[in-house]
């Protein structure tokens, strides 16, 4: 497989990866209007977000700003090249739009430099084969919020259920304690049916994965 703005390299940089981080996130649909003019760019949301999954930190962005504050910089900045941190609802306004398929070329930027660089050599096991287990979690769950793309459970006298759930392919190796994630399923429910076929996402998930050649 091959995307434009994955560059042949020998080696991988973290500067690197931001940088076609950068080119991705500058091509997310803005859905407020006058965009051009607002304090707060979608790219930066979005990079703010990665920054706290990739720091581990839920207090990582308000630390930036308070070190942008007293000392007229931020590690966010300097690591990552955020303009200007969002506060955490504008982060959720600014992305809560953005179809989550939007995000997925970067799963495949990953994979692709990590196959560049034969950093997935080493986790080759069996055979010669990549091991990828497929896990479902949910990530949403209310009994009034809701959309048309919700799973619904309606117990015996019991209060409705709305929920959205997903399946998260990864890249394991016994020899190794970190995983690779891959692109996500989500599961919803097909058309014509109430509910989700979850064993039909499965099986759609585990054929995907082999026809791109992981």
């Amino acid at each position: 497989m091959s995307y434009p703005f994955v560059p042949k390299i020998n080696t991988i940089t973290f500067n690197e990866i931001i940088k076609q981080t950068h080119n991705l996130f500058e091509n997310l649909p803005d859905s407020r209007k006058g965009a051009p003019q607002t304090k707060y760019s979608v790219k930066d949301a979005a990079l703010s977000a990665l920054s706290r999954f990739f720091m581990q930190c839920p207090s990582f962005l308000s630390y930036q700003r308070d070190m942008q504050d007293k000392k007229g910089t931020n590690n966010a900045k300097s690591l990552f090249l955020i303009d200007n941190i969002p506060s955490d609802n504008w982060i959720r306004t600014l992305l809560d739009p953005v179809p989550p398929k939007d995000f997925f070329p970067l799963f495949d930027y990953i994979f692709e430099i990590l196959e560049q660089t034969n950093h997935l050599y080493k986790y080759k096991s069996i055979n010669g084969n990549l091991l990828i287990p497929l896990d479902g979690t949910g990530y949403f769950s209310s009994n009034t919020i809701h959309c048309n793309k919700c799973s619904i459970k309606k117990p015996k006298n019991c209060t409705i259920s709305y929920s959205h759930s997903v399946i998260t392919p990864v890249i394991v190796s016994p020899d190794h304690n970190n995983v690779i994630s891959l692109e996500p399923e989500f599961i919803v429910p097909q058309d014509g049916h109430k509910k989700p076929d979850c064993a039909t996402k499965w099986r759609y998930a585990q054929m995907r994965l082999l026809n791109v050649g992981y």
